[in-house]
């Protein structure tokens, strides 16, 4: 039975698309996905992200698991209200799952996973917690708005409480912290998202939810759908878990490298198996891909290069660039002009370094 967030009748009044989304109810479009993309680009969108799972962890014990759970060092949050970005990985180095942990005391971490992992991700976190007595909590009475683009703090801020104004406007990115609207109502603000641009993602207990929604349209951010979400977070450089990468696929693989702490001394899940890749050399990785001429890139595409073949992982047109863009995965040290089977035809593209886009320009070399 396909889930429903609390926004869902929202959704359907503003006649959205309606679309399956890893077994939940979502909205794709109000009508145009590229007028949506575009008004996060330039001034502020907001998604329904209510999908995504919230995990509380609770205990003296929750740091000590969080370092044996993620690829990424959780001491590295010692100011509370801080994130971080991690893989959590299966013994053979792949990847079950990215998401974000946010640090609230020694005793209270809160974790934010995707929403297709769901029951995967719960019966797994559970299963590692016993060891440490840690407790984990679902927040299914939640919701979550994100709100993106250059003028999406701006708007937020003026829905807030004035003594919590001046607060929240110096909260530092990937930073997170309470606040309330106008009406007292209690949120959960991060400095995060998950489309290149500035911005918050805040959670509200359910029967605030579409109050927020409404008050953040009458300011003027346009409601934005999952197409949109997914152009941006291309444009942006940043991975679709189930599409970019999985549990057949290391962070070496998926170009995360950089959320991999290799600590003396903490043994995390997956990390004997990292060690051995790493010291072996990686033999494929994932690179940004362009396609200059007429075309679109979509997941699945063969691309040959000089090394061998590779494949498309994500790929779509990017409306920021009014081109095809992708990321692939292809054998380590491949460079330049690769071909991409198109419907049979080979057609040339370039291999980028990625993002693909910054601030709402193109970066150089795209």
């Amino acid at each position: 039975m396909t889930e429903k967030t609390v926004l869902n009748a929202t959704h359907r009044a503003l006649g959205a698309r309606m679309v399956d989304f890893g077994g939940w109810d979502m909205p794709i479009h109000y009508g145009s996905q590229i007028e949506e993309h575009h008004a996060v680009r330039r001034d502020a969108g907001m998604f329904d992200v209510s999908h995504m799972t919230v995990i509380d962890l609770h205990g003296p014990r929750t740091r000590e698991f969080l370092r044996h759970l993620l690829a990424n060092n959780v001491d590295k949050l010692q100011v509370p209200g801080k994130a971080l970005y991690s893989c959590m990985l299966n013994a053979q180095g792949g990847v079950i799952d990215d998401l974000i942990v946010y640090f609230f005391a020694e005793a209270y971490f809160r974790l934010v996973v995707n929403a297709a992992t769901r029951a995967k991700d719960l019966a797994w976190i559970e299963q590692q917690a016993r060891a440490f007595a840690v407790e984990v909590k679902e927040r299914a009475d939640f919701a979550m708005v994100a709100v993106q683009g250059p003028n999406a703090r701006s708007k937020v801020l003026d829905l807030l409480h004035e003594t919590d104004r001046a607060r929240i406007e110096q909260l530092g990115k990937f930073s997170a912290a309470a606040a309330q609207g106008l009406q007292g109502v209690p949120l959960f603000i991060a400095r995060t998202g998950y489309t290149g641009e500035d911005g918050f993602e805040i959670l509200v207990a359910n029967a605030q939810a579409i109050a927020l929604w409404e008050a953040l349209a009458a300011a003027g951010v346009v409601p934005a759908g999952l197409g949109a979400r997914d152009t941006l977070r291309l444009e942006a450089g940043m991975n679709l878990y189930g599409q970019d990468m999985d549990e057949t696929v290391s962070p070496w693989e998926a170009n995360l490298g950089w959320t991999v702490a290799l600590d003396p001394g903490r043994d995390f899940i997956g990390r004997d198996a990292l060690q051995a890749q790493k010291d072996a050399g990686v033999q494929r990785v994932m690179v940004g891909v362009v396609l200059d001429d007429k075309g679109v890139l979509r997941h699945g595409q063969t691309v040959h290069t000089e090394q061998g073949n590779g494949q498309i992982l994500s790929g779509s047109f990017a409306p920021t660039l009014n081109k095809a863009i992708a990321f692939a995965r292809v054998p380590a040290g491949t460079s330049g002009t690769v071909h991409v089977d198109i419907r049979g035809h080979e057609v040339p593209a370039r291999i980028v370094k990625y993002p693909f886009v910054r601030a709402g320009k193109a970066c150089a070399g795209i």
